[in-house]
């Protein structure tokens, strides 16, 4: 039979791209000069290196590094001083010639912090959470609705049956449990779930969904992402005195830890498990030893100095004034999404901030569901009380021109 040469199995990219953009949804990188409180910002240069000439310093309410440690001359160092003695990459998988003294050293620490026999550190947390629940290969998956993308990546690729409950809503859970619990005792069930939610600011009900979970014989896996460094010591599992309750908690390195990577913390047999079934962490390069290394040192200022204490400071400074100005601001975290509702308003609220100074993102369908679009602020511990009163005069400016 003939082969015909003239037919086309690629992919029509610029289709794809254009949808996006007549649906609102295609999105431009924006490159900073740097990771701070205040950086200048370059348009989307492409492949070309970007451009930030005479371009005026702007404050950033957009970020994850809530406690201002990736731009911190302690954590700086201790970056060098592994790239220096331990190399600037692990060069290997951690099973091969990868694992490293700085990769140890941050995971004693994270399992201290944790309250936990060990931790594990991957390549990142989106890693940990896909290599977690597929590692863990559980019959049946209870997931939040608003789980993040990399828990419900997990779920899929767990080949598990997944049960959606709905968002931090305990009897939602207890009835899905209930409706299934006859006849299938032999099965293995996992509850996850977000501890801090990043879109709404909100915690999961965690001593609920344990109750729960106990009283059917289910594990509880709690992502602490958004609270790692925050609260606590560790995060909200520990806040809420949970630590032997919850059987597996992650975490990032990434955000108020100021580095990159994520872990898992648990009792010996899981870490066991991970370190010879999850795929994302077998198959992968370990962490850079210098991201380890910075981690470790954020996570010790995180503990014991006072960080969280300026970052809270900020959060109720912010919420407080938001709130005087008459926004409806969601949520009872250190994120604070502010309620605008129409897709079109939040983008061009988004745009007037900008103007003004102020980087705070219009989040949107489909990350969040229609109607409840919104500009999500995330200070840092190193605004000042200025920059604080600049957000909010910027915010009041806009309302007042809406």
């Amino acid at each position: 039979m003939a082969t015909n040469t003239n037919v086309d199995r690629g992919f029509d990219l610029r289709a794809r791209i254009d949808d996006r953009e007549t649906r609102g949804l295609r999105r431009d990188l924006s490159p900073v000069e740097s990771v701070s409180a205040r950086s200048r910002i370059a348009g989307d240069p492409g492949a070309q290196q970007p451009v930030f000439g005479k371009r005026p310093e702007k404050l950033v309410f957009a970020s994850n590094n809530y406690l201002g440690l990736a731009g911190d001359e302690r954590v700086h160092r201790a970056a060098g001083r592994a790239t220096a003695s331990v190399g600037a990459g692990a060069g290997a998988s951690r099973l091969l010639t990868g694992d490293t003294p700085a990769h140890r050293a941050l995971e004693r620490d994270l399992a201290d912090a944790k309250g936990t026999e060990r931790a594990l550190v991957f390549s990142s947390g989106y890693a940990a959470n896909v290599g977690t629940i597929t590692a863990l290969a559980p019959d049946v998956v209870f997931s939040d609705a608003y789980n993040h993308a990399s828990i419900v990546d997990g779920c899929r690729l767990s080949d598990a049956e997944i049960v959606v409950y709905d968002h931090c809503n305990v009897q939602s859970l207890a009835d899905a449990m209930a409706e299934r619990a006859h006849d299938t005792a032999d099965e293995s069930w996992l509850v996850v779930t977000d501890s801090v939610f990043s879109m709404d600011g909100d915690v999961a009900p965690l001593a609920g969904l344990c109750d729960t979970a106990e009283r059917y014989g289910a594990w509880v896996m709690v992502d602490e992402a958004h609270a790692t460094g925050v609260f606590e010591d560790g995060g909200i599992v520990q806040r809420d005195g949970l630590t032997d309750r919850v059987q597996i908690q992650l975490g990032t390195l990434s955000k108020a830890l100021a580095a990159q990577g994520g872990f898992v913390a648990a009792r010996e047999p899981v870490i066991e498990l991970l370190s010879n079934a999850a795929r994302s962490f077998v198959f992968s390069t370990g962490l850079a030893p210098p991201a380890a290394a910075a981690a470790r040192t954020a996570l010790s200022i995180a503990r014991n100095g006072t960080r969280r204490e300026q970052l809270w400071a900020n959060v109720e400074q912010l919420r407080d004034g938001l709130e005087s100005l008459g926004f409806d601001v969601l949520g009872n975290t250190h994120i604070l999404p502010v309620l605008v509702g129409d897709r079109s308003a939040a983008v061009e609220l988004a745009a007037q901030l900008e103007e003004a100074g102020i980087i705070a993102p219009a989040i949107r369908p489909p990350t969040i569901p229609d109607g409840t679009s919104r500009i999500r602020i995330a200070p840092m511990a190193t605004h000042t009380e200025r920059d604080v009163e600049r957000c909010l005069a910027a915010f009041e400016r806009a309302e007042a021109v809406r």
